[in-house]
């Protein structure tokens, strides 16, 4: 996993504990259809591409549009340099 990636997962981490808020782990992983260990992963950053369906599972059981979800976890080209906007 290369460093950007790495970040870029963290990013999307905290975006769905951020919205998961005081709802369980467990309450959320089932609303969504994916295994609690799958949930854990993705919240900590350790899957950092997970699948477009368990995204979007995850998405609707927290009530958060795609977009939303897309743009806050975009790269952000101005702290990566002009390498970024080649990669």
């Amino acid at each position: 996993m290369t460093p950007r990636e790495r970040q870029r997962g963290e990013r999307f981490g905290a975006l769905l504990r951020q919205a998961r808020g005081e709802r369980s782990m467990v309450d959320v992983a089932a609303v969504a259809g994916v295994s609690v260990e799958t949930l854990r992963k993705i919240e900590t950053g350790r899957a950092p591409t997970p699948a477009f369906f368990t995204v979007a599972a995850l998405a609707a059981a927290l009530d958060i549009s795609l977009d939303e979800l897309a743009s806050a976890c975009a790269d952000d080209p101005a702290q990566e340099g002009p390498a970024a906007l080649t990669a």
